[in-house]
């Protein structure tokens, strides 16, 4: 595959360096049949050639960063450690949870692990499918929000709203704070809103999405985690301090961290701010988003075409056997029929 290079010279972080932590879960069902349980979408190349997973790795590398953490599927581990190695990733720690559950426990066991090390070291939360448009400008708004989270704050990033969207959470943009530039209070959030009250929202102004993306020291979380949800520390403390090691895995306790709860959300964690994002990063979650994501001189599509009907557009083929039939999601007829990647007739 193609590598473009996103290292970013972000010395201005300061030492310690910022440890990205890459939550790489997902069963693979939002974007069925492309990505599938044991190859979710960001393991793809949706938009561009080189896989999400790949992208996201690579923001976080050069000055100012440490190796990442990422938080896996065990199922996926092969696939994770293959291609982190061929994105020149260095000395990644992937961590296995056993069983699935929400972010809240893995971000408890990066937070845990790190904090082994370094408790004051600086955690960048992302998830591995999210799109960045504007890299330099990701990096220029998470140097304010490392600043703000080695003072002791947890510092989420708010992306702009475009359009009354239900699936996103919203967050209430507060004050700026006037000893910490570029980063405001969090007045409140707002869980996935109903389509009338997104709209309200939207027109009411001083709403921004929740990008899911935030930063913190690795003991600040810990500590607040003790406070709201001491369930999932535990959990994830017993997981952790029962790891042992599979290769260049670490493998999370089953029987502990399957007793972790769900946590509702970060978001209402007291000591949240926020910083706002010019270019919000999107997630390729629903089966319209890479077909607005995806670069205007790369799109082949006709714009008329389906999102489903997109896999069959532009998708490399899935080197499996694939049945003799056509598939019923190819779209077209003759010579312009464009095949789905498991039918057998495209891959002939």
């Amino acid at each position: 595959m193609d590598i473009v290079n996103h290292s970013v010279d972000v010395s201005n972080f300061n030492r310690p360096s910022v440890i990205p932590v890459i939550l790489c879960g997902g069963s693979g069902t939002r974007l069925w049949p492309v990505s599938r349980k044991s190859f979710p979408k960001q393991f793809w190349p949706l938009l561009s050639e080189t896989p999400m997973l790949a992208e996201t790795a690579l923001r976080g590398t050069g000055a100012g960063f440490a190796a990442p953490i990422v938080v896996a599927n065990q199922e996926h581990r092969f696939i994770v450690a293959e291609q982190l190695r061929d994105a020149g990733v260095k000395a990644p720690r992937i961590l296995l949870e056993p069983v699935g559950r929400n972010s809240a426990p893995a971000i408890a066991a990066a937070a845990l692990l790190a904090a082994e090390t370094d408790p004051h070291v600086v955690l960048w939360i992302m998830a591995a499918d999210a799109a960045i448009q504007d890299e330099p400008a990701l990096h220029e708004a998470l140097a304010k929000a490392a600043a703000a989270a080695r003072a002791g704050y947890i510092v989420t990033f708010g992306m702009q709203p475009t359009a009354a969207e239900t699936g996103y959470g919203y967050i209430a943009q507060g004050e700026a704070l006037p000893n910490l530039s570029g980063v405001h209070k969090l007045a409140r959030f707002v869980e996935k809103p109903d389509a009338t009250r997104a709209a309200q929202m939207l027109a009411e102004g001083g709403y921004l999405w929740n990008s899911g993306m935030f930063i913190f020291r690795a003991d600040i979380m810990i500590e607040e985690l003790q406070a709201l949800a001491p369930e999932v520390l535990a959990a994830a403390r017993a997981a952790t301090a029962a790891r042992h090691a599979d290769l260049d895995f670490i493998r999370l306790d089953e029987a502990s961290f399957a007793t972790a709860r769900t946590f509702p959300s970060t978001m209402r964690l007291p000591r949240r701010l926020i910083r706002p994002l010019s270019s919000p990063p999107r997630s390729a979650g629903r089966m319209s988003a890479p077909g607005r994501l995806w670069p205007r001189s790369r799109r082949r599509i006709p714009p008329a075409i389906s999102p489903r009907a997109m896999w069959c557009w532009k998708m490399p083929r899935i080197a499996t056997p694939a049945p003799r039939a056509c598939s019923p999601l190819c779209w077209g007829a003759g010579p312009r029929r464009r095949h789905h990647p498991g039918c057998g007739a495209g891959s002939a």
